[in-house]
């Protein structure tokens, strides 16, 4: 069985070790500092004296198996492992940052659950229960930092099933962990503890800074809640603070104030889309039709009306028998074609028109919809559907 060496020492990422076994690119060495990845952190990677680690898992045996590809080891030859310090830091503070972001809002929300996390140097979550709040994200991150700055120690105690402290003070899911084994919980000072087996720092003031950046839904598993940690969390923190400085700016609003001043825009946006919304349909519905051998043809054109307004206008049209033509225009060109006379297919006119204006769409021979991306073709494209419906419906008459 491989000697883990990380589970003694994190900051060990150079050792001697001797290859054991072989299987293709896979090495299995008697020894490793190289964590094999689990419990959402990623493996570490490096290399075994001039060729690259570029992963490390715990293979059918239980053995830590080190991907190294092109390597030309035999069983028993001496090797010197180097992990790749800078990534293994940055994945021992992500991992500890999220212990403590997790604790420290599950003070805000006490009944909080957390289903997965994601260690990366690339990304760093935790997915919780439910959604949190902005607000007690706040409060939640200005306590962890108070903790970071308070240099917390971050300690590993090593506990039975049975001690009456692992139910009343350890996040833990007995059923992942084997009857057997003995329970790894790491505990940074009295805020968390958590059954784990990953790599960690050892104080709190290691970890620089937590940031939250973003919250977005995971689903049934909940909210995923991403942050950053150390020097990357400052510049973003400094980054996403600048950017609210320039939406206050251009909200002409104070910056304290931006989320009121913003739902207070939303509102307003939401009102004028609706009133959009009824006087497209008002105009719609208004529409004069003209007769083209027999069937009734409606064609507008008209500003910022959505493809639903036209689509409901259109289909009445359809329900009619008539032929329906309609343009919507603003930052690009929507257009929206119903027909009920078997004399125009709507799928064949419409995508015929719309290519040589370089858009595109589809649909079926009674209904199809496509736009075009250069809004001041507006009126040349209905012109063009007016054409062809025409020219539909007149050939049809001939034959």
């Amino acid at each position: 069985m491989t000697e883990e060496l990380f589970r003694h020492d994190g900051y060990q990422f150079e050792f001697q070790a001797q290859v054991e076994s072989i299987d293709g690119e896979l090495v299995v060495l008697d020894r490793t500092a190289f964590y094999p990845g689990g419990g959402g952190q990623v493996c570490d990677t490096g290399t075994l004296d001039d060729y690259l680690v570029t992963e490390a898992f715990y293979d059918k045996k239980g053995d830590v198996a080190h991907r190294v590809p092109g390597h030309s080891y035999s069983v028993g030859d001496d090797v010197w492992g180097s992990v790749d310090w800078n990534r293994r830091f940055d994945l021992m503070m992500g991992h500890t940052a999220e212990h403590l972001l997790f604790g420290s809002l599950r003070r805000e929300v006490p009944d909080l659950e957390i289903s997965k996390i994601f260690i990366s140097p690339e990304s760093k979550y935790v997915i919780v229960s439910k959604d949190v709040s902005w607000k007690d994200i706040r409060k939640a991150v200005v306590f962890a930092n108070a903790a970071i700055r308070d240099n917390l120690t971050v300690s590993r105690i090593m506990m039975s099933r049975d001690d009456p402290d692992l139910a009343d003070k350890v996040r833990i899911k007995l059923d992942r962990i084997p009857e057997e084994e003995e329970i790894s919980v790491v505990a940074i000072g009295d805020i968390d503890y958590s059954a784990c087996s990953g790599v960690h720092v050892m104080e709190t003031s290691e970890l620089g800074m937590i940031f939250v950046d973003r919250k977005v839904s995971a689903g049934k598993d909940g909210m995923a809640i991403h942050f950053k940690v150390g020097d990357t969390a400052a510049d973003s923190a400094m980054e996403l603070a600048v950017t609210c400085l320039e939406a206050a700016e251009a909200a002409d609003s104070k910056p304290e104030d931006i989320v009121k001043a913003v739902s207070n825009m939303k509102k307003e946006i939401e009102i004028s889309r609706a009133s959009l919304r009824e006087s497209s349909r008002a105009l719609l519905s208004s529409v004069e039709p003209r007769n083209v051998n027999g069937t009734f043809v409606y064609s507008a054109m008209v500003h910022g009306a959505d493809r639903t307004v036209m689509a409901e206008a259109a289909e009445k049209v359809k329900s009619k028998g008539g032929v329906a033509a309609f343009v919507s225009y603003g930052e690009t060109v929507s257009a929206v074609m119903s027909s009920g006379s078997t004399k125009t297919d709507c799928r064949m006119v419409l995508t015929e028109v719309l290519g040589k204006f370089g858009g595109r769409g589809g649909g079926k021979p009674d209904f199809a919809q496509g736009g075009i991306p250069d809004p001041d073709k507006g009126e040349d494209l209905l012109e063009a559907m007016e054409d062809a419906i025409v020219k539909s419906l007149s050939l049809s008459n001939i034959n």
